[in-house]
């Protein structure tokens, strides 16, 4: 079984990239491209990635009137990715047309609530001060409108997979046990995450940051 952990390549650098992915390519099951890599580099940038034959996770959070992201996600279909995210939070009928719009291979799956917020940060724009509600409500109207899972931090990952006992779950905001946690509030070891019910985890400082990534890369690895 390949690993469950996907490293997290948030750089404009292609090359630089390209040489953290070489170097830990036997040691993680995939590779995340977010929107910092996306806006520098493209769809070119990312068949590039591609070539270096990990699956790629094109984590775009897309977030729009719904037509506007089927529209979006057709543009990407060539690229024929293995996840691609949209934000829950754009509600049923968008997330309905980004999983129709997908092509059948890739795994649409819907953000809930990002690790970088806490209660305070969704009571200043009038939501619920309880993450957790917010992402087990998220949850739901995912499964409903028929995505194929949810992101959600490694706090709520067993609650929500209660809910959707089959459902996929991409845990970010892991960090190795004593590690920085950066810009990250709510954070759990990979082991934990996966203990809960976590399908992939996403890391990305930890192995990018590292003196040497490969090394960070197998270290992970034999945690879980």
């Amino acid at each position: 079984m390949s690993s469950p952990v996907y490293v997290a390549l948030d750089t404009p650098d292609l090359e630089r990239a390209k040489a953290i992915a070489s170097r830990v390519r036997n040691h993680v099951g995939g590779i995340k491209l977010g929107l910092e890599f996306f806006t520098a580099n493209g769809r070119s940038g990312v068949r590039d990635m591609a070539a270096l034959g990990l699956p790629i996770f094109l984590d775009l959070k897309l977030h729009d009137i719904p037509n506007t992201v089927g529209k979006a996600i057709q543009a990407l279909r060539a690229l024929e990715p293995a996840i691609l995210t949209v934000h829950a939070s754009g509600g049923r009928a968008m997330m309905e047309d980004a999983k129709a719009a997908a092509p059948l291979g890739t795994k649409v799956v819907g953000v809930t609530v990002l690790t970088s917020l806490d209660g305070d940060d969704l009571a200043s724009v009038g939501l619920p001060a309880d993450p957790h509600d917010q992402v087990m409500r998220l949850t739901q109207l995912a499964k409903d409108a028929g995505l194929d899972g949810v992101v959600c931090s490694g706090n709520e990952v067993a609650a929500a997979r209660k809910i959707w006992p089959g459902g996929f779950f991409v845990v970010p905001g892991v960090r190795p046990a004593g590690g920085v946690i950066g810009d990250q509030k709510r954070v759990m070891t990979p082991r934990k995450a996966l203990d809960a019910g976590a399908s992939i985890l996403v890391v990305g400082r930890p192995i990018t940051g590292a003196e040497d990534p490969d090394q960070a890369a197998r270290d992970i690895a034999a945690t879980l």
